[in-house]
């Protein structure tokens, strides 16, 4: 496995430095990861709602087919496959906290857009495609940055702590977003909603703001360091020469190729084929949400007594099989499927989550821990775009139930890459071979 030394330590230069492994936080490292978590929440909830009101802009306001409703999940995720691998080159040569910060004022801007030309009567299927393009490099940015400040708050020995708690305000932020979402949506108009993730983006801003450890910037790579270029390499050398974390990216890839293909249906199939009001289609994606508070909660003592390697695939085996529940979804008590499908789903998916990141921030070296989150995202969520474009495709030639039969009927099968992996013989990631 390649692991260049020439790199500097981003994190080396902090006034505030991680606790030592062992040793308890400050009072100080204490308030900064409250602050960091509360952004999260902000953060979080502005995206569950935006989650729910662009879709719903699309189809609502604007009629948009199953193919167009496919391509504005597309968009959405493209700067994973357009700016993936540069993305974290260039984190890794800035300060992460600005980096974020700079993520969420461009949200707050672009997430005006939309209402603004509501009230214009210029909203069109262009406007939407082009704002959530921007919003996804925007989120790109700042999921980057967000996952490599980490380590410098928390210290190695408690990442699987520090996620876990990440991931329970996540969830939480998914459990209230949706519903928020459907009620205002009901009240405002789906495009009038988006004004709210401008204002928790703003919020996150502050917070962030407030965080008492100071980044140095880092120093400027050596002459012959070979630029932008050799800096990706780097870090797709660290992922594909890495036996696990190459394992990781095809099985996350497989299952975001499927997932996303669903959440690019899911509105439209409960409005349409279903038959569900907005505020009801909000409520249904909170009550779902819960799966991944639970997991959040419980990870952590799952993964002591199971073993955090056996966790990571166990927990898409068990799960990704209740998938098969959302097309069987109707009006009346047949809602209830969808509703249990995507609660254990998500419940699943949180777990795999928690797990598998916070290896990859163990096992990678400070200085290359932007490139190595951006190489995974533009691996994993790379896919992104094709699936949206799959999914519409499906839903235009097909319809939306048998496209969701297709797609499920995928989901079910992506364990099948982490059995056939080394993953499969060991219990926890401290025993992973890295060759």
């Amino acid at each position: 496995m390649s692991q260049p030394t020439t790199a500097p330590d981003p994190a080396a230069g902090a006034d505030i430095a991680a606790p030592p492994e062992g040793a308890e936080p400050s009072a100080r490292q204490r308030r900064d990861f409250r602050r960091f978590m509360a952004s999260h929440v902000c953060n979080e909830l502005g995206s569950s709602i935006t989650y729910v009101a662009l879709p719903l802009t699309a189809v609502l306001t604007l009629h948009a087919s199953a193919w167009e409703a496919g391509v504005l999940a597309a968009a959405e995720n493209a700067a994973f496959l357009l700016l993936g691998l540069p993305a974290g080159a260039w984190v890794d040569r800035m300060r992460r906290r600005d980096v974020m910060i700079a993520a969420d004022l461009a949200r707050a801007v672009l997430l005006t857009v939309v209402p603004v030309a509501w009230l214009l009567d210029a909203d069109s299927m262009p406007l939407l495609y082009t704002v959530a393009l921007l919003l996804g490099c925007a989120r790109l940015f700042g999921d980057v940055a967000d996952q490599s400040y980490l380590p410098t708050l928390v210290g190695q020995s408690r990442l699987i702590q520090g996620n876990s708690r990440l991931e329970s305000v996540r969830s939480g932020a998914e459990v209230a977003g949706p519903g928020v979402a459907g009620f205002f949506v009901q009240l405002l108009g789906p495009a009038g909603t988006l004004v709210g993730q401008a204002v928790t983006s703003l919020t996150s801003v502050a917070l962030l703001g407030r965080i008492e450890a100071r980044e140095e910037r880092p120093a400027p790579r050596p002459s012959g360091h070979g630029g932008l270029w050799q800096e990706i390499k780097e870090g797709l050398q660290h992922v594909l020469h890495h036996r696990v974390l190459r394992v990781i990216a095809l099985g996350t890839a497989s299952v975001n190729l499927c997932l996303s293909g669903v959440f690019a249906l899911e509105t439209l199939f409960l409005t349409r084929t279903v038959g569900l009001p907005p505020a009801a289609v909000g409520w249904i994606l909170t009550t779902a949400s819960l799966g991944s508070v639970l997991a959040a909660l419980v990870t952590r003592r799952l993964s002591m007594r199971v073993g955090a390697a056996r966790l990571t695939w166990l927990s898409l085996l068990v799960t990704m099989p209740f998938g098969l529940l959302l097309p069987l979804a109707g009006p009346g008590w047949r809602v209830g499927l969808f509703v249990m499908g995507v609660l254990v789903q998500s419940a699943g998916v949180t777990t795999y989550n928690i797990c598998q990141v916070a290896y990859r921030q163990t096992v990678c070296p400070p200085h290359l821990l932007g490139r190595m989150t951006a190489t995974m995202r533009f691996l994993v969520w790379g896919v992104l775009p094709l699936s949206g474009l799959l999914a519409g495709a499906l839903g235009e030639l097909a319809g939306v139930r048998t496209a969701l039969w297709i797609l499920t009927a995928g989901l079910a099968a992506t364990p099948l890459v982490l059995l056939c992996s080394p993953l499969r013989r060991m219990r926890d990631f401290d025993a992973a071979p890295a060759q």
